[in-house]
């Protein structure tokens, strides 16, 4: 099934939790990561007193159930250090499920599509580098669309450094 997930980082080497976020997502039995979107960087939203992120999205193919992806996403974050403590909080690593496949998903557990993707330019710019013509299965328009719509574009910007390759093995 085809995927899309968005990854973001604001505390200590933000690039090198993205990479070894995505490092640990590709050696998992069930997902590959068919195409990275490029990096951007965005200042906070919400909770606006923490550092900048640095901001991307994934294209994965995945034999996951939805909510296996998410447990997996949620244990990558955890091993990547992420500790909840205040909602919209900085953190090391954050990986949200878009979309899976066409699906609409409403559990208490998982909500897909993800239900603040059209309100967040920082998602919606790097998708639309990798999935312009995803279609929005509820909103149906595609991603295109809502980023062109979406407000706060303005603090969302390229990041042009390259993510270092310098990963920490996680073991599954």
């Amino acid at each position: 099934m085809d995927a899309y997930l968005a990854l973001g980082s604001n505390l200590g080497d933000r690039q090198h939790y993205l990479r070894s976020a995505i490092k640990a997502l590709q050696m998992t039995e069930g997902i590959t990561v068919v195409q990275e979107s490029p990096v951007f960087e965005t200042a906070a939203v919400g909770y606006t007193n923490q550092p900048d992120f640095l901001n991307m999205a994934l294209h994965i193919k995945t034999t996951l159930t939805p909510e296996k992806l998410l447990e997996r996403a949620l244990a990558v974050e955890t091993e990547l250090g992420r500790v909840r403590e205040i909602k919209w909080g900085p953190r090391t690593i954050d990986i949200d499920v878009l979309f899976y496949g066409r699906l609409i998903i409403n559990t208490e557990t998982l909500i897909v599509p993800h239900p603040f993707l059209h309100e967040r330019a920082f998602v919606l710019l790097p998708l639309r580098d990798i999935a312009p013509d995803w279609v929005h299965p509820l909103l149906r328009i595609t991603v295109h669309e809502m980023a062109e719509q979406v407000s706060g574009k303005e603090g969302v910007h390229r990041w042009e450094k390259p993510l270092v390759n310098d990963c920490v093995h996680i073991e599954n």
